[in-house]
């Protein structure tokens, strides 16, 4: 759902893969960019232990922010 991916950002799943084993709002980390909208995806658990590699299309992903976003309203 972004264009602005990079590699190591922290991503959430927006749909379902079960013939993956993957489901909407599992996190995990861009690990590879292969083109500007296409990223190899890393899901570990809580342990470190990765438990799906996959290659996925920006738009099934959205980017994690952990910290406060500038309100875009409030420079206009």
């Amino acid at each position: 759902m972004s264009d602005d991916l990079k590699l190591l950002d922290v991503v959430a799943l927006l749909e379902d893969l079960p013939e993956l084993g993957l489901f909407r709002g599992q996190v995990g980390t861009i690990v590879e960019v292969y083109e500007p909208k296409v990223f190899e995806v890393e899901f570990s658990d809580l342990k470190g232990k990765t438990y799906a590699l996959e290659t996925l299309q920006a738009s099934q992903l959205i980017l994690l922010h952990h910290k406060p976003l500038a309100d875009s309203r409030l420079s206009a």
